[in-house]
């Protein structure tokens, strides 16, 4: 058993999240000693990790629930999982092209403007343009 400050270095998340997590239903809750404190095992760290790798290559909360619930589930198929990364690869793809075309229209306005000690500001004016 360990406590949380354990989990923490191990895992390398704060306290904080791994209490967040919990308190979600996240991730399985720990048992309390007779002290109050939450004591944590090997699987709490596997369920951890596992949420952690997966919000590192973008999946949301919910999504991790899910994969979390699919690592535990000896019935689970393999196509499952697959479909989930494919959905999270199109909507990554999404979120480029998304940002892409800030990085365009950002682009072209720091063009437009002088950039001098004048108030005369094309990024503000189309900023702040109505319609």
């Amino acid at each position: 058993m360990m406590s949380i400050s354990d989990v923490a270095k191990q895992t390398g998340l704060t306290a904080k999240t791994i209490r967040f997590y919990e308190s979600k239903g996240i991730i399985s809750a720990a048992p309390r000693g007779a002290n109050g404190y939450r004591y944590y095992n090997a699987d709490h760290i596997a369920e951890l990790l596992l949420i952690k790798r997966s919000r590192m290559i973008g999946f949301s909360l919910d999504e991790c629930q899910q994969l979390l619930a699919l690592s535990t589930n000896p019935d689970r198929h393999s196509r499952d999982v697959k479909q989930k990364a494919q959905q999270k690869l199109v909507e990554i793809d999404h979120k480029i092209e998304e940002l892409k075309q800030i990085k365009l229209t950002l682009a072209a306005l720091t063009e437009q403007c002088p950039g001098d000690k004048s108030a005369q500001c094309p990024i503000l004016d189309s900023l702040t343009k109505r319609g």
